[in-house]
């Protein structure tokens, strides 16, 4: 990579953590993508201060020919774009080659969703022994703590990361809203349910007698973990095994299923979409309109219910 390649490769990565509070997964990812792209044109003779919009789609094809899927290619042409745009706002160029450029159509498929029994049946098995004095303290709350975990999730459709993150100060029973920190930095505030409040107070309690240690710090769910707090692999882990004593696949139980779960079933019961979008904390609608497959399924109910020519009269 030329030394003016990899000036402007930085400049735009620093754009994105100072502008955009982009994690540095996500920064390393940019990387990743776009030392690819820059390796492609170095070999073509060319750099991002002089490529065509012909040595884009070049790229892309080439692309193609290494067996990238359609989401893969997708992801880079978004690259692609915010790389080039970010370089013609800042005058490194005078054109921008990427502004017409086209990516592969993705046909987004809605995911695969818990139904509420499968949810109460999770939530029941995570419950159980928690308050069983006869079972050791260290016990107790890791079992509190996943049923605290869940319990939250679903009330909250939080992401997994958002979830593992929380502050300690989430835990106020007083309050019934928590303030959630999203990608981009963006706040969102999320209600709160009663019975998630309790689990949280309960899990707090036994923190507070089996590791008074842990319990001061600033994290909700703490750990002895690089972070401070419990990691996302480790709560995935739980639920899994969580998952086997229900009685339910594995594969189908990780944290996004409950998310989407949260999601779904609010819709099923008459949320708006707008509504829920915001409390996923999505910036787009279209991140969103995965769930319109409820909608559709919700409006067909309502005709076959309600309508007075329906069979169903």
């Amino acid at each position: 990579m030329s030394g003016g390649a990899r000036r402007q490769l930085d400049a735009f990565l620093d754009m994105l953590a100072a502008e955009r509070g982009a994690a540095l997964n996500t920064q390393d990812a940019y990387r990743r993508d776009l030392s690819d792209y820059i390796s492609f044109l170095k070999h073509a003779g060319c750099g991002p201060g002089d490529v065509t919009t012909d040595g884009l789609r070049a790229y892309l094809a080439d692309l193609d020919t290494r067996g990238m899927s359609s989401a893969t290619v997708a992801r880079r042409v978004s690259a692609l774009r915010q790389f080039h745009k970010f370089l013609y706002v800042d005058r490194h160029r005078a054109d921008d080659p990427a502004a017409a450029l086209e990516g592969p159509r993705m046909v987004r498929s809605a995911p695969g969703v818990m139904s509420v029994d499968e949810v109460d049946r999770l939530l029941a098995t995570a419950r159980e022994g928690i308050d069983d004095e006869k079972r050791p303290l260290r016990e107790r709350l890791k079992a509190a703590r996943l049923f605290a975990l869940l319990e939250t999730l679903y009330a909250t459709g939080l992401r997994v990361s958002e979830l593992v993150s929380l502050p300690k100060s989430a835990a106020r029973a007083r309050d019934p809203f928590i303030t959630v920190k999203g990608k981009g930095g963006r706040e969102r505030l999320t209600p709160l349910t009663d019975g998630a409040r309790h689990a949280l107070a309960d899990y707090r309690k036994l923190l507070e007698a089996a590791s008074p240690g842990l319990a001061e710090g600033p994290f909700l769910f703490p750990a002895d973990s690089e972070s401070g707090h419990l990691t996302r692999q480790a709560f995935a882990r739980e639920l899994k095994t969580l998952a086997v004593a229900a009685g339910l696949s594995a594969s189908q139980v990780h944290p996004h299923a409950l998310r989407h779960a949260f999601a779904s079933h609010l819709l099923q019961n008459g949320a708006d979409l707008r509504v829920v979008q915001e409390l996923l904390g999505h910036a787009d609608i279209s991140t969103t309109q995965i769930y319109t497959h409820v909608l559709d399924e919700r409006m067909r109910a309502m005709v076959r219910d309600l309508h007075p020519l329906s069979d169903s009269h």
